[in-house]
């Protein structure tokens, strides 16, 4: 990285804890396909809780990734896609699921003593 160290404001830095967390990534790579309300998203994404799926994705709409489209319809409708930041961040986390894919035998599952 050319001595660059990760300060707290480095930008690196900033753009990891935008994406940290247990959900962030896969519901970025769930939203790939276009607009999707949330009952859909759960759904696909399986095994992950309303609550948190509600937080993540507000969380990821505060930090500029997911777009959240409301429609004033009877009943009313939501809808959230990416941003333009959020589908370009698809192409690393595309890349880390493929090097997932790659070593996941190798690497210890967090069970061994």
């Amino acid at each position: 990285m050319d001595g660059v160290r990760f300060f707290a404001d480095c930008q690196a830095r900033v753009a990891v804890e935008l994406i940290s967390g247990r959900w962030s990534m896969v519901v970025l790579y769930a939203l790939a396909e276009g607009p999707v309300r949330p009952g859909e998203l759960r759904e696909q994404i399986g095994g992950i809780s309303q609550k948190v799926l509600t937080e993540t994705l507000r969380r990821l709409e505060r930090n500029g990734l997911v777009q959240r489209d409301r429609y004033a319809e009877a009943p009313p409708r939501v809808e959230y896609s990416l941003t333009a930041a959020g589908a370009d961040l698809l192409t690393p986390i595309r890349a880390l699921g493929d090097w997932a894919a790659q070593y996941a035998d190798q690497l210890p599952t967090g069970n061994e003593p």
